[in-house]
């Protein structure tokens, strides 16, 4: 069933809940991630970000992500990710997207603030919800860092206050947070601050508020910052490495003389990836 990001944030609000924002670059990984919500009977959200373009073009993988909602037994929401220019968002739109993310983070706050808006009235005649970002998590969406493991310096938590003028300037459904995530492979332990989410959802008068750079949270600190305010957590590196560690270990356990196969190996990365995501949703949905 197809939603759009400002129904599936109702849910989560409702429900008291965060629903998984799964990047799905491939159809393995799209499967695995629908498969899982429909045997767990919950609600979720794939997504595509723009930095996985070179993977597979969104015009290609866009239409078989919005089909695959429609055909799902459960709530979908198909989902742009770290969009980064308005040309761009208006391609996930026309392909039939039901949210949207503008992430004008890097920008001055007044060029973000008036992009995140243009956003808001582009997406308005589609159905389309809009996610905006304010504040940095320092590493972009594909995880980059110079691999030494120390804190990342160029972090900007969001202002709670700030985030009111934004909100209300802007119009947006959901708002990525900055609170002490980091997208890709945690190289120390998070420093996260859940008084930015609870002061935030405060001041906005409790705006959904996203996590991203989620893989690599513990279970307690992912039901802390739900139990704060977060309604949409995104998840992608841990449940990618899953499928990449699966299909390592089923070829190593292959006779020499054995032929290997592809589909084998896919399916196998395939089944690790949906155990993976199952165990992320059951958290965030406060199943255990």
């Amino acid at each position: 069933m197809l939603v759009s990001l400002k129904e599936i944030m109702e849910i989560a609000e409702e429900r008291n809940i965060a629903v998984g924002s799964f990047n799905t670059p491939n159809l393995e990984s799209l499967m695995a991630v629908i498969g899982a919500a429909e045997e767990l009977d919950v609600p979720v959200i794939i997504q595509f970000a723009q930095c996985h373009e070179p993977w597979i073009p969104l015009s290609v993988i866009g239409p078989i992500m919005v089909d695959h909602a429609k055909k799902a037994a459960v709530p979908v929401c198909v989902h742009l990710d770290h969009g980064e220019t308005l040309e761009y968002l208006q391609q996930a739109l026309d392909l039939g997207f039901t949210g949207i993310m503008y992430d004008g983070s890097v920008l001055p706050y007044e060029e973000n603030l008036a992009n995140s808006k243009k956003a808001v009235e582009m997406a308005a005649s589609y159905h389309c919800g809009v996610e905006a970002e304010l504040g940095s998590m320092g590493k972009r969406e594909s995880g980059a860092g110079d691999g030494s493991g120390e804190e990342d310096d160029t972090k900007i938590y969001t202002d709670p206050v700030l985030a009111k003028e934004f909100v209300e300037a802007t119009g947006i459904d959901a708002l990525a947070c900055s609170f002490g995530t980091t997208h890709g492979i945690y190289l120390t332990k998070p420093r996260l601050d859940f008084d930015v989410v609870k002061n935030v959802r405060t001041e906005t008068g409790d705006i959904p508020v996203v996590m991203h750079g989620g893989s690599g949270v513990s279970k307690e600190d992912f039901q802390t910052g739900i139990k704060a305010g977060v309604r949409k957590i995104n998840y992608f590196t841990y449940m990618d490495k899953s499928g990449g560690n699966a299909a390592a270990d089923y070829l190593a356990g292959l006779q020499p003389e054995e032929p290997k196969f592809y589909s084998s190996v896919v399916m196998a990365a395939t089944e690790a990836m949906k155990e993976n995501v199952k165990d992320a949703m059951r958290t965030f949905a406060l199943m255990d």
